[in-house]
């Protein structure tokens, strides 16, 4: 008796558990994960509708050209391929190389893509994802319109989109590398490419250029407010020295000849150092540059024995040389980041308040550049005019002072002999 009063009542203790599990409220978690699987089961049994669909019409058809002509024995593709070949993921393949050489990029660098999905996510193909995301960065269109463009849910585009950024930054110590070795010797530039005697020049101390060193600014949302329309969100010319230095982020590039990042470096507004932090790293491990070899950048940085920078206002003809040569340098790190943002139209604003994700985006968008890059695909942006400041040199030390005064001599000197 007493065991049958112990079992009636561990039973009554399940059933008012399962009672108590039904009617309480799920956590936000617990509904994220719910809403996320019922918007996949949803678009999954969709896609497999469109597809079961256009099998059966295939396979009609099929059926009505044996009627009219039955005598026919030609043989004939399995009706389910022949539906895939004409699925729109292939379309887009095919219609658009970009997508297919960023799509073969993906899967060939990362092989569990597709194994690590987040939970609830939409089942889209590779190729709908690369179109989808590079649609994201390459136009100022909001989630809203690409939800009604591919019809899926915001909540699915956002994961999707940064899911794939992911995918492409982990790919970015393997694509913008500083070049050692032999490809640094390759890669490096004369330091002015208006004089006929380099060699000569440079056996007297004349150094040849690495890369370019510079930064800009990729405009963001404050975490405290947002645009209240498209319109109303800033472009990288309209910043002013005002506007707080938390709405946008720096980026820091060294680009090389062809105008391929080398270097990257991301912060947050109020936390810029103009080449601080890469000046450390150069002055621990010489051995980044090869023997007679320097970076240029342009005032404002530091001024080093292997980062050279113009004098902030050419006082002599020596200077104005010196600058102008620097000058050609500068030119092409502008070039570079205008065909960044050319190509990339979404850095021209972020509306984004966390610095994370939108690091994430920026970084994103400077991985790809290299990858198109890579494909041939070349865009030019226009150069942003800006106005002439007076700009303090800062962090200059003896040895760098030194070297700029012996460059801009032996570029006069040179010039004096005739062989400029």
């Amino acid at each position: 008796m007493e065991l049958l009063q112990q079992n009636v009542a561990a039973a009554g203790r399940v059933i008012m558990d399962a009672i108590q599990a039904e009617w309480e409220p799920l956590s936000n978690w617990e509904l994220d994960q719910r809403l996320d699987r019922a918007v996949e089961e949803m678009i999954e049994a969709d896609l497999v509708a469109q597809v079961q669909e256009q099998i059966n019409s295939a396979q009609q058809k099929d059926s009505a050209d044996q009627t009219q002509t039955p005598k026919q024995s030609e043989p004939k593709q399995p009706v389910q391929e022949s539906a895939l070949q004409r699925s729109h993921a292939t379309e887009v393949m095919e219609a658009n190389p970009t997508v297919q050489y960023v799509t073969n990029f993906l899967q060939s660098s990362n092989m569990g893509y597709s194994k690590n999905r987040m939970s609830g996510r939409a089942r889209l193909s590779m190729s709908h994802t690369v179109l989808l995301s590079l649609t994201l960065l390459s136009k100022r269109v909001s989630y809203r319109s690409v939800s009604s463009s591919f019809h899926l849910e915001k909540g699915n585009i956002h994961r999707i989109f940064f899911s794939f950024c992911d995918q492409v930054i982990a790919q970015q110590n393997r694509i913008i590398q500083w070049p050692t070795g032999q490809e640094a010797i390759q890669n490096l530039l004369p330091f002015s490419s208006w004089h006929s005697r380099s060699e000569g020049l440079e056996e007297r101390g004349l150094p040849r250029v690495l890369g370019v060193l510079g930064d800009t600014r990729i405009p963001i949302r404050l975490p405290s407010g947002k645009p209240d329309s498209e319109t109303d969100a800033p472009d990288a010319k309209k910043l002013k020295s005002e506007v707080h230095p938390d709405s946008w982020l720096n980026l820091e590039l060294v680009c090389n000849g062809d105008g391929r990042f080398i270097y990257c470096h991301i912060s947050k507004g109020s936390e810029s150092d103009r080449g601080k932090a890469l000046t450390e790293r150069l002055q621990k491990h010489p051995e980044m540059l090869p023997p007679g070899a320097c970076l240029i950048a342009g005032v404002g940085h530091p001024l080093t024995e292997q980062i050279l920078t113009p004098f902030s206002t050419g006082r002599s003809p020596q200077e104005n040389l010196y600058n102008r040569a620097l000058g050609n340098h500068l030119g092409r790190f502008n070039q570079a980041v205008a065909d960044l943002k050319e190509r990339f139209q979404k850095l021209r604003y972020l509306d984004m308040g966390n610095f994370e994700r939108a690091k994430t985006v920026v970084l994103t968008a400077c991985v790809l550049h290299n990858v198109f890059l890579d494909m041939g695909d070349v865009t030019k942006g226009l150069i942003e005019k800006s106005a002439v400041k007076d700009v303090e040199e800062l962090n200059q030390d003896a040895a760098g002072v030194k070297m700029r005064e012996t460059v801009a001599n032996l570029l006069y000197s040179s010039l004096e002999e005739g062989t400029l």
